[in-house]
């Protein structure tokens, strides 16, 4: 019989591996659990087209990584995470060869949408600047775990976070801020016009101007790497290729940490239907690209960001996105576009690039989305076609086979929409904890929600150690 951990992880995603570091750190023995080969979750960075080309099959570009108070607190540049900053975080071209950007300089930002709402801009953020450890420390978090440390801009950002995106747009009265707006609310995967889009908004604009919109040198895998490396120097182990279907396959322990889908959870530990009531959003439809060249986006701004998002108007994001969430195939998708070769070239032969793109479609969706993604690109880089080398096409069901976590190709772990926005997986005064004592979950259906920033994972653990705390 093996001797008992006080901790076993279930899954090595971004969350699961901070659980674990930040149980190890405390000094509980800890062993995390793996079902593919390699760890990293949405944090992965594979040779998905040719020899060379290292891609991110999910996440690429890294506001809140960089901005995370829970990554913060651990010396993961000791472990081989180095930030690299593009010249311009976010580029959002127009049909006239223009575009906004969203910058570190805010007045860059503000002067990048016109005159008439460069004012407007400036008093959207301004209440926020130089604040962003207060702001990150109590929005990405459970909503009662303590109180702000801010209590002003605690209520004041709460209160502009909680409107639809399609409200605050009535501050401007350009295009091209609304536009921008729409754009970053729709990071939430749910129509502009839906609780709380504002604050995903606020929250990615006042990301850039504190700590900038990254990639890891060498790719998302970067991330997973540093915090495996840095549990394994904590004691904690890491074991790839178990694929765990009921609890009692799992060596004895005295907690259960899973980085899985609420659904999955109550499968394997034997919770029956607790977690029916949980909804998933709809899919992602992703490209990964070889390059000749770099994309020869019409707009200057275009070419020297990291990020890139295609949505001529906010009108046409908000009617995506409802297309989307209405079970409707695209026909003018949104989408949210990376070139990480900009600022590390070393992820492509020398003068190639990686580039990433997805759009937004409908749940378990088994169509091709190729097409009208790829006229949507040429639109705004007319001739990229001709630079593609070779194509990694995911859609839903592939998503889905590629991550569990991505139930029916929802890369966010869960719909964000009504209640669900802010009480995940569903009320409960500890999200994290279960019906079962001694099993909890991690992943980015718990508060604060997805993204790769490991705060699901750190306020999980600390429901955990709680807990072993209390038992002995």
């Amino acid at each position: 019989m093996p001797p008992m951990l006080d901790a076993v992880v279930v899954g090595a995603g971004p969350n699961g591996l901070t659980a674990a570091v930040e149980l190890a750190r405390r000094g509980f023995s800890v062993a995390v659990f793996e079902a593919r080969e390699s760890i990293g979750g949405g944090a992965r960075t594979e040779e998905l087209t040719l020899p060379g080309f290292r891609h991110d099959p999910c996440s690429a570009v890294h506001p809140l990584g960089i901005g995370s108070p829970a990554f913060a607190a651990m010396p993961l540049d000791r472990y081989g995470l180095e930030w690299l900053q593009p010249e311009l975080a976010l580029a959002h071209p127009f049909p006239d060869g223009t575009a906004a950007v969203l910058d570190r300089s805010v007045g860059q930002t503000a002067m990048s949408l016109g005159v008439e709402d460069a004012g407007a801009y400036r008093r959207f953020v301004e209440p926020y600047l130089g604040h962003w450890d207060s702001v990150a420390a109590d929005f990405l978090r459970t909503p009662w775990e303590r109180l702000p440390s801010d209590p002003y801009r605690f209520v004041r950002f709460g209160l502009t976070a909680l409107q639809p995106a399609t409200w605050t747009a009535r501050r401007f009265r350009g295009e091209k801020a609304r536009g921008l707006l729409a754009g970053l609310a729709a990071h939430a995967i749910a129509p502009t016009s839906g609780l709380a889009t504002t604050g995903i908004a606020l929250m990615f604009a006042l990301a850039a101007h504190a700590r900038g919109w990254p990639v890891p040198r060498g790719g998302s895998q970067a991330i997973s790497d540093a915090l495996a490396s840095y549990l394994r120097s904590l004691g904690g182990t890491v074991h790839t290729g178990v694929e765990v279907k009921r609890l009692d396959e799992l060596p004895p322990a005295r907690a259960y940490v899973f980085d899985t889908s609420p659904t999955a959870l109550a499968r394997i530990a034997g919770l029956g239907r607790a977690y029916d009531g949980y909804r998933y959003g709809p899919s992602a439809f992703k490209i990964d690209y070889a390059l000749s060249g770099p994309m020869p986006w019409t707009a200057p701004e275009a070419r020297a960001a990291g990020t890139v998002h295609i949505g001529p108007s906010a009108e046409e994001i908000a009617a995506a996105l409802a297309a989307a969430v209405g079970g409707h195939e695209p026909e003018r998708p949104f989408l949210i576009t990376a070139q990480p070769t900009l600022v590390d070239p070393s992820r492509a032969p020398e003068g190639q690039h990686v580039f990433w793109a997805y759009g937004h479609v409908p749940a378990r969706w088994e169509g091709d989305a190729t097409e009208v993604i790829e006229r949507q690109l040429e639109r705004f880089a007319p001739g990229f076609r001709d630079l593609v080398l070779a194509r990694a096409v995911a859609g839903p069901p592939a998503l889905a086979a590629h991550n569990a976590n991505y139930v029916g190709g929802d890369i966010a772990c869960g719909a964000y929409a009504g209640l669900q926005t802010v009480l995940r997986p569903k009320l409960a005064r500890v999200p994290y904890a279960t019906a079962h004592p001694a099993v909890f979950l991690c992943s980015s259906a718990t508060p604060p929600g997805p993204g790769v920033h490991g705060m699901s994972g750190h306020w999980a653990a600390k429901a955990v150690w709680r807990r072993l705390r209390a038992t002995g």
